[in-house]
């Protein structure tokens, strides 16, 4: 049985990303020996030209990283890592890829530090993550409103400014603020 004839039986006829029906192919994962899912075209344009994603579009990953294929893992896996989304960083924590799989998945180069993104850093110098939990070291004003957030006052699941190093952004007493990284300490 020829390879396009049994991605087609595997999937359904449907791309195996997105769930698309029409205009579908063939698609040979990069640096991956051996894997191949079948995909639509827009799925294949985007993988291909970063330049042409279109995050929107990639939402449907929600199901599809959790396909039992690994084409489909490690090409949900890398697109996750492309698109520059709160949203990607919440499917990342959740999602599950066997060590060598996940080795295949990064040999294209995505998920690897760029000398240039952007890392949040607390008093210490620690790095931050999206959904870390900080504490106020010191009684903060907040902008806008006669509310002062105090000191040892722990933060949540912050979000990352992708913009600003020196922002984050969490919920204290319920209301959504932004902190300058100075003045918190990783838990």
């Amino acid at each position: 049985m020829s390879l396009e004839r049994e991605l087609q039986k595997r999937s359904g006829n449907t791309c195996e990303l997105s769930g698309d029906t029409e205009k579908l192919a063939v698609y040979i994962v990069p640096d991956a020996k051996d894997l191949a899912l079948y995909a639509s075209e827009t799925c294949i344009e985007q993988m291909n030209d970063a330049d042409k994603i279109d995050a929107n579009h990639w939402r449907c990953l929600n199901d599809s990283m959790w396909s039992e294929h690994d084409a489909v893992k490690v090409m949900a896996w890398r697109m996750l890592h492309r698109i520059d989304a709160d949203w990607t960083q919440d499917l990342l924590n959740m999602f599950y890829i066997e060590d060598e799989l996940l080795e295949v998945a990064k040999a294209s180069g995505d998920g690897e530090d760029d000398e240039n993104k952007i890392t949040h850093r607390d008093v210490n110098g620690v790095v931050l993550e999206h959904g870390d939990s900080v504490v106020l070291i010191k009684d903060l004003k907040v902008k806008g409103s006669s509310m002062v957030a105090k000191q040892g006052t722990a933060v949540r699941n912050i979000r990352l400014d992708h913009e600003n190093a020196e922002y984050i952004e969490g919920k204290v007493d319920g209301q959504q603020i932004v902190i300058i990284t100075q003045y918190v300490k990783k838990i």
